[in-house]
């Protein structure tokens, strides 16, 4: 029940109690006077009775007492008029009173009731056009809205509804202007990733075709390196593709339980050619049988990314160490290269999309480990890094179960 309307009940049994209270007091207090009147005026008859007649007082009283009714013209004999004596208007006149105060009482009690109608109105109204107002507020995506009052009832219910309506649409208005904001700086960061080797494309195409004296050496030089620059940009486009299909949830996991060896063995495959340019070996410290509840491909992706980026960050002849073990909780992978490291400020931005640290390779992209993160998230894990420079560095992923 409303806690207005509580009030108003309650107040209405209070004024109903004091109605009848005062009621009962009037009409006992007028009741009073007129006995009072009444006894007096039997009284003075009584002695009056007495004292011209024979009747004794005792065969008075009796009379008086008496259920048999007399005439007026019994009363007259002894010069009591019953219609227009003092004691009759007198009684006529306390009657009226007590009349006039039932009225009264009765009307200022249905005054206070109608009252007491209209500020409970008046009150509800007031609430019904503060909820206009947040409703247009709200329509005019001003979402600054106060409650100053927590109250009971089904309008302030629907107040404290609106108020976290305009909550949620402040923080979806607050999340989409971030995206745009993400979305213009992704498409400016790709515009320039994209830039500058199509313009080099573009020049050595240029040159081989506006140059026709060139060697055979020059020219094959010239198409290697624009082979090498399309493989790039290439890359680049379906890695972007792919952080664009997480982003719009397009992408659906297939879930299977895998052995965590298995998804090992498939990333040192992948990046066995790059590990042989540089002499390097990654290491896999077997443990006992673990399994993972993931989508094999995507993680064997995820994972690539991740030693791929230590590989990059590491001299030639290093060697790069994985681990895993599980318990009741989590899964764990830990990834170790003995590289360069990462200086502190770089280590926050690592997972941010075209970043790309002081000891970046310079054909880094700063997309890898990004989508690496999006991945493994994507399969109810997560992933932080520690390192120190010189050192080397630690990537830590925990899958919860």
């Amino acid at each position: 029940m409303n806690k207005n309307m509580k009030k108003f009940i309650i107040l209405f049994c209070f004024l109903t109690l004091l109605l009848v209270l005062f009621l009962g007091l009037t009409i006992n207090y007028f009741d009073k006077r007129y006995t009072k009147n009444i006894n007096g005026t039997l009284s003075l008859i009584l002695n009056e009775i007495s004292n011209n007649n024979s009747l004794s007082e005792e065969e008075i009283i009796k009379i008086v007492n008496s259920k048999e009714e007399l005439s007026s013209n019994f009363l007259a004999r002894y010069g009591i008029n019953t219609f227009d004596t003092e004691i009759v208007l007198a009684n006529k006149i306390i009657k009226n009173k007590e009349y006039i105060m039932i009225f009264v009482l009765g009307l200022g009690y249905l005054l206070g009731i109608v009252l007491l109608v209209i500020l409970y109105h008046q009150r509800e109204e007031k609430k019904l056009k503060n909820i206009t107002k947040m409703i247009q507020k709200i329509n005019k995506r001003d979402y600054s809205l106060e409650i100053d009052k927590n109250e009971e009832g089904e309008i302030s219910c629907l107040q404290n509804e609106l108020y976290k309506t305009a909550l949620v649409l402040n923080e979806q208005n607050n999340n989409l202007l971030k995206d745009k904001t993400i979305l213009k700086d992704s498409l400016s960061d790709i515009s320039h990733q994209l830039k500058t080797p199509l313009t080099s494309v573009n020049i050595m195409l240029e040159n081989l075709l506006d140059s026709e004296k060139m060697s055979e050496e020059k020219k094959k030089e010239f198409i290697k390196d624009i082979y090498h620059k399309t493989s790039k940009i290439n890359f680049l486009i379906l890695e972007l593709l792919k952080l664009s299909r997480f982003d719009a949830d397009a992408i659906t996991f297939e879930k299977k339980k895998v052995s965590v060896k298995d998804i090992l063995d498939e990333v040192v495959e992948n990046v066995s050619v790059l590990c042989d340019l540089k002499n390097m070996e990654v290491l896999i410290n077997d443990s006992k049988s673990t399994y993972l509840v993931c989508d094999k491909r995507w993680q064997i992706e995820a994972l690539t990314n991740i030693v791929k980026n230590c590989v990059e960050h590491s001299s030639d002849g290093q060697k790069i160490n994985i681990s895993y073990e599980e318990n009741s909780l989590f899964t764990k992978i830990i990834i170790e290269d003995f590289g360069c490291g990462i200086n502190k400020e770089d280590i926050k931005h690592i997972f941010d999309r075209f970043y790309k640290g002081i000891n970046s390779s310079s054909n880094s992209i700063g997309i890898g480990l990004s989508l690496a993160k999006v991945i493994i998230e994507k399969d109810n894990g997560y992933i932080v890094a520690k390192s120190q420079e010189k050192i080397g560095t630690k990537f830590i992923i925990k899958y919860l179960k």
